[in-house]
């Protein structure tokens, strides 16, 4: 965690994106909140909850394994969704698994 305090919730773009195998995703919380991080696929059937837990402000990372959340050596490649909700604040932004070589 920053020691800084953001001043707003923010929900960073995935890096890197396309990816083959992992990717990690930035959160800001700008107060105490319970916050709930999800990742679905084109079909909006959650793979993995990533964070559900209360929170502190602060900035966060959470790494997302396609590999671990598809179950499968080669995870299915596509456009996926990634959520954040934290009181009020809710974002969706978009990656992509891409099994070619990056």
């Amino acid at each position: 965690m920053n020691e800084l305090v953001p001043s707003e919730f923010y929900l960073g773009q995935n890096y890197p994106n396309p990816f083959k195998e992992k990717t990690t995703i930035k959160y800001c919380v700008a107060h105490k909140s319970r916050v709930k991080l999800t990742v679905t696929n084109s079909e909006g059937v959650e793979i993995e909850k990533l964070v559900d837990e209360e929170k502190q402000p602060g900035t966060y990372e959470v790494e997302f394994s396609a590999f671990h959340s598809c179950g499968s050596r080669n995870p299915q490649e596509g456009e996926y969704f990634y959520r954040i909700e934290a009181g009020d604040y809710s974002r969706q932004k978009t990656m992509i698994i891409s099994n070619n070589n990056l």
